[in-house]
């Protein structure tokens, strides 16, 4: 599967001197009013880059689509064969800066070509960042990042407690990047470096001194290929950033070694040993916040049976009520001594974390706590002190209030992060695909096998001889170079039965060998295997925001601000009201007074209000889904894809290859000439051997039993040979001038069709078969019929999405006769014809004119201006190709199913998002008041601050809890039971 895409050659080559008169796409905002176009009409600029990168026509759609979403953009045009983009813009309203800067966002590298930088300067670093609590954390460490110089983008995760930073290394350097995050307060710890680079962790034993450390630093950026050396001195790791064409992980090792004779032992860094590794990270956290609560909860159960429980019982009040000095009692004074560690020591980080966000400005989760607590415990301390000092005063405290306050909020800090880490869950389960182990081969000159070792899956390199048993997991991408064997190939394609392999044959790290033992050579290891490239994907699709998220982000700035408001109005509001008796003095409990009633309703509005749940209902929901739908072989391309998926209601299907099977095969020849069967084939194959297109593929495979040869046939020279995109090919062959194609080439080469030739067509098309005709010097010599039956769920899917309100429409280059019986036979009402790849774009435009929301279906390369041009663009039958850039949404297993599964997924999503969403306003909405005391004249009920914290610690919890039901989504019921071919999938 991958070979079929890694071998399609780009299509065409369009002359972008001058720019067509092309709309905009309707679903992407153009930026520019006509009435603001007319003023600004002479004031266009254009603009010419360098783009690096690009390897067919579906990149260079990404880009042109990328770039016409800004405003500003008149129009774009990228050249994939001479690897420019020019684009037309207004620089009033966009800079040629920020449109180099989303080409490169786009996964490619660009510069003005005027400009004399290489944009080898421009990398990539993820970031983890520890302490992040709400949306206003991450949005103050993204702005702090976006204000360095040097940086093109920066994008902070929430939920994945991550940061994606694009920047300038000539400007800016990683350690000034981390310096940043940690100046706003948080801790940062790198856990890559560069999107094309892979990373390994060394300890190295035998290091006694600084002197050792530099000289196996220096010994190790010697090597090529070494980009970054990050050193851990007190656990003796080495993390090394390589490219791993160049060099691998048993170079390091042997490097060490050898550096200082014999005295260094390096090997890979054991997983989950001292804090490596993100997993490890997030590990060390959770037992961090479940040994703080439990120390919380030490110190915090005294205080409240001393206050709530020991009070009622006779003897121990007698002693809690002991007088130490004046009117100071023993159990405040133990009170008091309890809850100072709880309150400081324990509850430091609240401290600090409140302290760095204001001193940049901002408001968090941390500072309505360290404000409320203070309050409770503050004014606590006050009353005690008083009491200590009076002969009469009779205090009463709120050191449980505060200490609860903290044991609380911690409890729920522990349960938020232990459920935030199975959100990525789906990205262990990928990484966890791959062996631990491989056999590695040492063969002498002769090619013959002297030594076998078992090494490290990680130790594994570029070009190395790898052994694979039958049952073991294929331990690299690689070439078969001995052995023949079956591989289950389900992991990637989703395609149960094995797959055939023989020498020459590529497979997939991760799969299974079936039977018959294997020698492979690896050919993508690291950062480059399939594996990873999927991982990446759902990576950065978890790191991507959602549109919606704006809504989030933007109340964030505000929240904390307007709760410390409300806070202070409560207390302000009740004091006064107790002050001038504005309300009965029988509402006032006994053990407190109208000051005391005050202070509890603003602490309680202030711990109440929870702006981490607000902050966590969409991307928690973003990860499940992404997750769920790259474990399903669904790859969605991050929050954008998953929002304009679930909106969709019209869905456009290319016919050959999505529709219908995708392998073509000849069931009929007619020739209008006398010649031999064989010649003609022959004459034909030679031609279409060059091209790519299904259907000629068809006509070589069947050309094959007339060649005596079989299996490995040699073809006649093929010269001036010309591919007419959408319509057939042109060779010269043994002198003669050889078109093979569609009854629209034959028309305009001026070559007679006779009648004989058009009956057969007609009749191929009335069985839904496509008829291809061949011309011979200018004459017609004979047609092919060639069937691509209809995929057996086609009919279903189909119906399946009539019922969820989903229009679909069938778009094809082939010809209408065809497209007519197969669209009636998979029940597709609407069909198009004979549409060249640019027309059907143009068809999707119109879709969106009219207001649907349109996906396009398609193979991901011929289809790409199409996929562009939707809302969604699906790329199905893309096998381990994961780096389409037209699409949206990859559907790796090929199957028309996950079509609808891929629509289901975004909306049970984005229906989960809504309940977050809901959830986290109606708490705090009819929470705040609550705790402001709104019920309390009529019912006499008050919110404690204990339970109001408790409240608002179970409110992230319960969001986070909310989107992890969706790990347990299961595909739309009728597809469980849909029949294929008579084989009922259950």
């Amino acid at each position: 599967m991958a070979a079929r895409f890694l071998s399609l050659a780009c299509i065409g080559q369009k002359n972008y001197g001058d720019f067509s008169p092309t709309p905009h796409y309707p679903s992407m905002p153009k930026g520019v009013t006509p009435e603001h176009e007319k003023l600004l009409r002479g004031s266009e600029s254009v603009a010419l880059f360098s783009v690096i990168g690009m390897t067919c026509s579906a990149c260079a759609a990404s880009i042109e689509k990328a770039v016409k979403r800004l405003p500003g953009i008149k129009d774009a045009a990228v050249d994939v064969l001479n690897n420019r983009a020019q684009v037309l813009f207004y620089p009033s309203l966009v800079h040629d800066e920020t449109i180099r800067e989303t080409i490169e966002d786009a996964g490619f590298s660009a510069r003005l070509m005027e400009e004399e930088n290489s944009d080898k300067s421009t990398k990539v670093c993820r970031i983890l960042i520890k302490g992040m609590t709400c949306s206003s954390c991450s949005t103050t460490v993204e702005s702090a990042l976006q204000a360095l110089p040097g940086i093109h983008k920066a994008q902070v995760a929430l939920a994945t407690e991550e940061a994606q930073v694009r920047y300038d290394s000539k400007i800016v350097t990683q350690d000034q990047i981390l310096e940043a995050i940690e100046h706003t307060g948080f801790e940062a710890i790198l856990v890559s470096l560069g999107e094309d680079l892979s990373r390994i962790e060394l300890k190295v034993d035998g290091m006694d001194s600084d002197k050792c450390t530099r000289i196996i630093e220096n010994s190790l950026k010697a090597l090529p290929g070494v980009e970054d050396i990050r050193i851990d001195p007190e656990l003796k790791k080495f993390s090394v950033s390589y490219n791993a064409s160049m060099t691998g992980p048993r170079n390091f090792i042997q490097v060490i070694q050898s550096t200082g004779s014999g005295r260094y032992k390096a090997y890979i860094y054991p997983e989950g040993e001292g804090g490596g590794g993100r997993d490890a990270h997030k590990r060390q956290e959770i037992k961090q916040y479940f040994r703080y609560f439990l120390w919380s909860l030490i110190f915090t159960i005294p205080i409240f049976l001393s206050s709530m429980v020991f009070m009622y019982i006779p003897g121990i009040k007698h002693v809690l009520n002991r007088k130490v000095v004046n009117m100071l009692e023993l159990g405040g004074l133990m009170r008091w001594i309890l809850a100072t560690p709880v309150q400081f020591v324990i509850g430091r980080r609240f401290y600090t974390g409140s302290y760095k966000a204001l001193r940049h400005g901002s408001a968090n989760m941390d500072v309505l706590i360290a404000l409320g607590t203070n309050a409770a415990y503050f004014y606590s301390v006050y009353m005690v002190l008083r009491a200590a000092t009076s002969p009469h005063f009779e205090a009463t405290d709120f050191f449980e209030t505060s200490s609860m306050l903290i044991s609380f909020i911690l409890l729920g800090k522990y349960l938020e992060i232990l459920a935030k880490g199975k959100t990525s869950e789906a990205i262990s389960k990928l990484m966890n695909l791959a062996p631990h182990t491989a056999t590695l081969l040492t063969l002498d000159n002769e090619g013959n096998v002297k030594n076998e070792e078992e090494i490290d899956s990680r130790l594994i390199q570029r070009n190395d001889m790898i052994k694979i048993l039958p049952g073991a997991k294929v331990a690299s991408d690689g070439i078969v170079v001995w052995g023949q064997s079956h591989v289950n190939e389900s992991m990637i394609t989703g395609e149960a039965r094995p797959v055939a392999k023989r020498q020459g044959d590529t497979v997939i790290g991760g799969t299974v060998n079936e039977n018959g033992v294997l020698h492979i050579r690896a050919t993508h290891v690291g950062s480059e295997s399939a594996l990873s490239q999927i991982v990446r994907l759902v990576e950065s699709a978890q790191m991507a925001k959602a549109p919606v998220q704006k809504f989030a982000d933007r109340i964030s700035k505000y929240f904390v601000p307007m709760v410390i408001a409300l806070s202070v109005i409560t207390w302000l509001s009740w004091f006064l009201a107790g002050k001038f008796n504005s309300y009965p003095k029988s509402w006032i409990p006994s053990s407190i007074d109208s000051f005391q009633l005050a202070l509890q309703f603003g602490i309680s509005v202030m711990v109440i209000a929870c702006p981490c749940a607000l902050g966590l209902a969409t991307p928690t929901a973003v990860m499940v889904g992404t997750g769920v739908g790259a474990t399903q072989g669904i790859l969605i391309k991050g929050g954008q894809a998953l929002e304009s998926a679930h909106k969709v209601n019209c869905i456009v299907f290319d016919k050959t290859g999505t529709l219908t099977m995708g392998k073509p095969l000849v069931v009929n020849t007619k020739l209008l000439r006398n010649m031999v069967l064989g010649e003609f084939y022959e004459l034909i194959a030679a031609a279409e051997v060059n091209s790519e297109h299904p259907l000629a593929k068809a006509i070589v495979e069947y050309a094959k039993k007339f060649n005596e040869d079989g299996e490995n046939p040699v073809w006649p020279e093929a010269r001036d040979f010309e591919s007419i995109t959408g319509h057939g090919v042109k060779a010269i062959v043994r002198n003669k001038e050889i078109t093979v194609g569609n009854k629209s080439l034959m028309l305009d080469l001026n070559i007679h069709i006779p009648i004989e030739a058009e009956e057969m067509l007609a009749e191929a098309e009335g069985m839904a078969q496509t008829g291809i005709l061949v011309s011979i010097d200018g004459e017609l010599a004979g047609v092919v019929a060639i069937s691509d039956p209809l995929k057996p769920s086609a009919r279903e899917v189909v119906t399946i999405l009539k019922s969820m309100n989903v229009k679909s429409i069938m778009v094809t280059g082939d010809n209408w006769g065809t497209a007519r019986s197969i669209a009636k036979e998979a029940g597709i009402d609407t069909v198009i014809a004979e549409a060249k790849p640019e027309y059907k774009a143009e068809k999707v435009k119109e879709l969106q004119a009219s207001g649907y929301t349109v996906a396009m279906v398609g193979d991901g390369i011929n289809d790409s201006p199409a996929l562009v041009a939707a809302d969604v663009g699906m790329a199905i039958g893309a096998g381990t190709d994961i780096a389409i850039e037209a699409a949206d949404i990859v559907l790796m297993k090929s199957n028309l199913e996950d079509v609808i599964t891929a629509i289901d997924l975004s909306r049970k999503t984005f229906t989960r998002i809504r309940l977050n969403y809901i959830w986290a306003l109606g708490y705090n909405i009819l929470g705040i008041p609550i705790a402001a005391g709104v019920l309390f004249p009529s019912t006499g009920f008050r919110l404690p601050p204990w339970i109001a914290g408790a409240a608002m610690a179970a409110s992230s919890v319960s969001v986070v809890c909310c989107s992890l039901l969706l790990r347990y989504y299961r595909r739309p019921k009728e597809l469980n039971s849909l029949e294929i071919g008579g084989i009922t999938v259950e």
